[in-house]
Formats: structure tokens, C-alpha cells, sequence
């Protein structure tokens, strides 16, 4: 696995009220679902993103409003033979 270092102003975990290792974690989760929201990952890997299981992710989705499935109508008919 590969590691990464960033350097942050320590009033980000002050402003967010979060020690240094849940701020990692949140930032983990964050990023990954606002890719998935964005249609640039998977759910299998936004959960391996965030560090999550696949139910851990999806509760995470529906706690922050972002719909776990992202299929549009045409796409779903497609799939199903109607188009």
C-alpha cells in the first residue's frame, strides 16, 4: 500500500474539531464519496478508498444524502433490453 505525507495548518483540526487520525479518516471517506458522487469510481472502490466494507459505505452514502445507486433511466432500460 502506498503512503502519502501532507502538510496541513494545524487550525484545520481545530476549525473541523478533529484530531489529527479521524481528520485522515474523514478525508479518506470524503474523497471517496464525492468521487462516487461524481461517477468516477465504484462503490467497490470508494469503500476500498475509505477504508470502508461496502454496507459501511453505503450507510455513509445515505447518511451524507448521496443515492448508492447511480443508474439513469435509459441506462437501466439498456441493461433490462427496453431501449
Amino acid at each position: 500500500m502506498t503512503q502519502m505525507a501532507i502538510e496541513l495548518p494545524e487550525s484545520v483540526f481545530a476549525t473541523l474539531r478533529l484530531e489529527p487520525t479521524y481528520f485522515i479518516r474523514e478525508m479518506r471517506i470524503a474523497a471517496a464519496i464525492q468521487w462516487y458522487a461524481e461517477h468516477r469510481i465504484s462503490q467497490e472502490r470508494a469503500a476500498e478508498i475509505a477504508g470502508l466494507n461496502r454496507f459501511e459505505l453505503i450507510d455513509e452514502l445515505r447518511r451524507r444524502k448521496v443515492p448508492a445507486i447511480q443508474i439513469s433511466a435509459s441506462e437501466l432500460a439498456a441493461e433490462l433490453g427496453e431501449a
